[in-house]
């Protein structure tokens, strides 16, 4: 069969999902319709805000399909109506059963980790708060339970000590783009061999779980290791952002996100600050771990804008005893 002639459906809603879908395009492969998340009110005015995989679906005339329920049986007819051979998931909702079984080449996902490590919503922020030196994209036919099925490719890249999650999330975009085209014209050729993922497992080992991130998640607590808090920091930078309260001698509180912070060091002589104690110049602002410090680089209070912290602490006072809670 040519690309030409096999017809595909796209479902996918953020920016890393249009990377592989221009990819497709571009390539002349014959994508029919596009499936994306519904618009969703978004901003002060709380405008309708279209997703960015419809955006590029609109620009190129592609058909775009936003049903609030993917069980609705007229979208399910309106899916069929189409004939498509093969769906290509990337960054969507789970799909039911009904959906994902209606193709007959089937149904594949892109996801970005190397599973069966990270299954879940959230897989490269995890990667790099757990401190992972390395992490990759893998493409699997879908099954009922999530990120479970029989994986087609998977490639692997390093996670740099000092990148961040937003470093990551455009480096295994572009490689997962390549893999999507790889693995559609392995499905052409009929040389896919899909491997089991329990068999992808040593003995012992249990897939890592990569939930969705919330609010609490991002919350920092200074009662760690200067070593996890430096991970918990880059892996949610520079969206969402850690966050934390700053609270001065007289308990007034202060939001602040942080987004980049230097490399642990470690208490030095007999220094046993309380986890969360700052100390600070005209420049620097350093905050205390349960066993180092770390050098604040970027950070934001709450209705202001990201800034260096030199640039902060030529608005805001830190005064004695101020810390972080």
């Amino acid at each position: 069969m040519a690309k030409e002639d096999l017809k595909i459906i796209f479902f996918g809603t953020p920016d890393f999902a249009v990377e592989s879908l221009s990819r497709l395009v571009d390539g002349g492969y014959n994508v029919v319709a596009v499936v994306t998340m519904p618009d969703k009110p978004a901003g002060r005015g709380r405008q309708l805000q279209e997703s960015d995989v419809k955006r590029y679906a609109v620009e190129h005339g592609l058909p775009v399909l936003q049903p609030v329920s993917l069980k609705d049986e007229a979208f399910i007819q309106q899916l069929q109506s189409f004939q498509a051979q093969l769906f290509i998931v990337i960054a969507f909702r789970m799909l039911p059963e009904a959906v994902w079984q209606m193709p007959p080449l089937g149904t594949f996902n892109l996801h970005a980790s190397l599973l069966p490590r990270y299954r879940g919503a959230a897989p490269i922020n995890w990667a790099v708060m757990n401190g992972d030196t390395e992490t990759g994209v893998t493409t699997f036919f879908l099954k009922h339970e999530i990120d479970t099925g029989d994986v087609i490719q998977q490639r692997s890249c390093p996670i740099g000590r000092q990148e961040n999650v937003e470093d990551i999330h455009d480096r295994l975009m572009e490689m997962g783009a390549d893999m999507v085209l790889e693995t559609v014209d392995a499905i052409i050729d009929g040389t896919v061999k899909p491997i089991p993922q329990d068999q992808m497992l040593t003995a012992g080992q249990q897939p890592t779980p990569a939930p969705k991130i919330f609010k609490d998640t991002c919350r920092i607590d200074w009662n760690r290791p200067a070593e996890q808090l430096y991970n918990h920091i880059r892996g949610l930078s520079p969206y969402p952002a850690a966050w934390t309260i700053l609270k001065d001698e007289k308990d007034n509180e202060t939001s602040i996100k942080i987004f980049q912070t230097s490399e642990p060091q470690p208490f030095s002589g007999n220094e046993k600050p309380a986890s969360g104690a700052i100390q600070a110049d005209r420049k620097t602002l350093r905050v205390a771990g349960a066993d180092g410090w770390l050098q604040i680089l970027s950070l934001q209070q709450s209705g202001k804008k990201r800034m260096d912290t030199d640039a902060f602490l030529r608005g805001f006072t830190i005064t004695s005893g101020t810390r972080f809670v």
